[in-house]
Parts: C-alpha cells; structure tokens; sequence
C-alpha cells in the first residue's frame, strides 16, 4: 500500500528530506507532497545580500534545484504558493490555503515533515506598512529591496539596523549600490557572534569601508513621510535619515502552528526532537531545520542554530529515516563564516561567555600571524583567538579575523573541536605548509603552542 509523506517547506530542510525519502522509496511505495507557501524552492539565502550588492548578477544563480526538477526527476508533487494553516494530528491531516485559486486544500499524511524554518524578529516600531522598510529572508524579500532602490527617487542614505551576519553583509552590499550607509547596533561591538576584542576587528573594517557604525544604540521609532515612505530612524543617539531601512535583528524558529497543533516546543522555542529528527512523542511526525532546537556538543545544552548546513543534514537524517534507513543528527559546535569585503570573521564552538555560563574555567589567548609566509607576495594579517579549558587543555571555542585564505581556517579548528583535542595535541598537528600558502608555523599551530603556555603557566604543577 502507497504511503503519503507531506512535507511543510519548500527550501533547504525539507526538500532535503523529500529527496532522501524519494531515493529511498520509489513513488508506488511513498506519494511525497511539498508545501511551500513563496514562489521558490531549494534557494540560497545566505547569498541574497550579495545578490543585492551586484556580486551575483542574477537571482536564479540562487536557486539549486527548481520546482520543475523535483516534479519531474523526483516525483515530488511541489505546490507553490500554498501555506499551511492547519495540522491535524489525530485526524492525520494538513490544512492548506492556495493562494492562486483563493480556496483551501486538505491532505492527510503518514509521514509528516515539518520545515517550517525560522521567522524574523519584529520589534514593534518595525510593524508598520510604511514603503523602503525590508527584512532580507527571502528571495522575495530581495526582489522587493531591489525593485525599491530602482524606483525609489534616488536613494542616498540606508539604516542598516542589527550588525550580526546578514547586517554587515547588507551594510556592505548598500555601499556598493552606492549608498551612504548607518550601522546600528545595540551592543557594543558589530559581529556578537564573536568576542568582542575580535567584533572590534569587524568595526575597524567597516569604518574604513565608509560605513557610520553606532554601536551601544537602540532604535525606538521609525519615522514615514506624509506619502508613507520611511524618513528616518530614531535612536538613543538621535534620528538618523533614511531612504530605505533594512532590519536584521536576528529571527526566531517558526512554530507558531506546530505549537498548535501540539508538537513540543523546547527552552529555545524550536521544536524538541530525537536524534533521527522524529519529534518528541509524535509518531510519524519529523521536524528538521531553522525551526528545530539541537543540541550543543560542547554543553550538551539545547540551543537554536538557524543555518542552511544544519538544515541540510538534518532533512537528509530525517529522510534518510522515512525511507527505511537509520541515520541521526549528531549536534552543533556553531561553525560560522562570513566576509566583510575582504575582511573574513570566522567562529567556532563557544565564546567567552558561553564558556562562562557553561561553567567552564579557561584561558584565552590571541595571535597575530599571516596568512602566508611574510615574504612571500600577498601576505596579509590574520588574529586567531583560542579558549581552552583551564585544566585539561581542551579546546573550546575559535575565532579568526582577517583577510586572503583566513576565514576557511576555522576548519581545521572545528574538526579538532568537534574530537574533543587538547591544544597541547592540536600543536603537533601535521598541517600544510608551503610559503603561497602558510608560514611554517601554521597561526593555527601558533595560537595552540601559545594556549598550551597559558595553561602551563595557570598551572604550575601540571
């Protein structure tokens, strides 16, 4: 008899797990039916900023696998345009409204996969209907932006407000349309998602790009014009001009209807999860993505990880497990990247902070190295900051600013993080080294030769 998986969200979690099903189980055995409620599937947001920036010269370069490819090559029945607006769970069935045809569609399921991903942050001065006002999640969200600078009666000035990931990125690509751009940020540094003596590495970058940055500032209001069009930004530090505003204060999972539908939602406020991506005493019922909570391998404490990495393996576990296999999702240890221009910023495992409220003693230690031997063309500085725990000397957390072939660095880092290495057994690691590529002693090599001194240093006796 022929089983129905339904899967809610067309994009990187869920297309993942209908295609692993689907290669799994051929369409006599599994009927899989996709739900995604905007005009696209499988597509990069990450890249949309630079899309907006001209780096990327066409939207679909964005999109890996279109509707058409899962319909034909797959045998996915991909509806575009259909939100979900109902889960059943005792009946076994999806409600869903077709935008197109203005009516509602109810499916039941064996199988259900919920995708659903993450929503952004909405202060409450950002509730407002005011034309240039933008969040960048989507690729509808980009062609929106766009087409706002293109008409808009020559756009000068853009109020970027959050400086995490996407807010630089987006800083940047206003600079490169030609804009003169205002970063606002309530804490003190740009880049929370590192330290800040390295987020000062970010600031300094972004200055010298032309960038005003205020950091230690809250917006409190958005100000529109007599034709409902954005003005200007208010803040503690007075009111700012703006043509057009984007808004990247960070996002949140999406769950609002699995929470009513009555799937568990954890201390993060994503979705509770088993290690195969089964949700928590649901049978048949999986979750994977921005909307789910995982674990960190470190803490072994629940956290909320929004990336397209994740979301990818997680629908491939949960698909993998759909058709008949076993596979589990083994957590995170935060591995992120990102450039600013040709400033790269990399993290990995845990920050000072959460080091702290890990309950984890530690030294820390920063260097400044090259990225190639300092003699050879194009050597440029990187700083690599370490935090290792105080007695054992494990690794705990990574950091990198810098330019030219810094950020991919973090790599190596992650994979000594993720076994569990000491520093003292990371500064024997047997690394590549040629001068176009690295300086004899690796920087990765010379911040754990240098942690390793730290910890001898704290303890004495050891």
């Amino acid at each position: 008899m022929t089983q129905r998986l339904l899967v809610i969200g067309g994009d990187a979690a869920g297309m993942s797990a209908a295609s692993q099903a689907r290669r799994r189980l051929g369409p006599d055995d599994l009927e899989i039916i996709a739900f995604e409620r905007g005009n696209f599937t499988s597509y990069s947001a990450c890249g949309i900023p630079y899309w907006i920036g001209g780096l990327v010269d066409d939207r679909d370069k964005l999109i890996a696998r279109r509707p058409e490819t899962f319909r034909d090559e797959y045998a996915i029945d991909v509806r575009l345009r259909h939100e979900v607006i109902g889960i059943d769970l005792d009946k076994r069935e999806v409600v869903a409204h077709d935008a197109d045809a203005g009516r509602e569609v109810r499916e039941g399921f064996d199988h259900l996969v919920y995708a659903a991903g993450a929503v952004p942050t909405k202060p409450p001065w950002a509730r407002t209907d005011a034309g240039g006002i933008f969040g960048v999640q989507t690729l509808d969200d980009g062609a929106a932006l766009l087409a706002w600078l293109d008409r808009a009666s020559k756009p000068r000035h853009a109020v970027v407000i959050g400086g995490g990931y996407i807010g630089v990125e987006m800083a940047e690509a206003m600079i490169q349309r030609g804009l003169s751009v205002t970063l606002v940020e309530r804490d003190s540094q740009p880049m929370s998602t590192v330290d800040p003596d390295m987020g000062v590495l970010v600031r300094d970058s972004l200055v010298d790009l032309g960038i005003d940055i205020r950091t230690d500032c809250t917006v409190t209001d958005l100000v529109v014009d007599g034709g409902d069009r954005v003005r200007a930004v208010r803040t503690t530090e007075g009111e700012l001009p703006a043509d057009i505003v984007v808004v990247s204060v960070g996002v949140r999972p999406n769950t609002a209807l699995a929470a009513a539908a009555g799937f568990p939602i954890g201390v993060t406020g994503g979705i509770r999860v088993d290690l195969r991506m089964r949700v928590v005493g649901l049978d048949g019922v999986w979750a994977a993505g921005d909307c789910v909570e995982t674990v960190h391998r470190l803490t072994g404490q629940a956290v909320h990880v929004p990336l397209g990495t994740h979301a990818n393996k997680q629908g491939r576990v949960a698909g993998l497990n759909i058709g008949g296999g076993y596979a589990t999702f083994p957590g995170v240890i935060g591995t992120a990247v990102t450039k600013v221009c040709d400033l790269e910023v990399a993290r990995t495992g845990l920050l000072e902070r959460e080091a702290e409220e890990a309950g984890y003693q530690f030294v820390c230690v920063q260097v400044e190295s090259t990225n190639r031997a300092g003699y050879f063309p194009g050597a440029q500085p990187m700083t690599v900051k370490l935090i290792a725990e105080r007695r054992s000397g494990q690794l705990l957390g990574a950091q990198i600013v810098g330019r030219s072939e810094a950020a991919k660095r973090i790599d190596s880092l992650a994979v000594a993080l993720w076994n569990y290495m000491t520093v003292d057994e990371m500064a024997g690691l047997d690394l590549g080294y040629a001068p176009p590529y690295a300086p004899v002693w690796d920087p990765v090599l010379i911040a754990a030769r240098k942690a390793v001194d730290a910890i001898h240093a704290d303890n004495p006796i050891s």
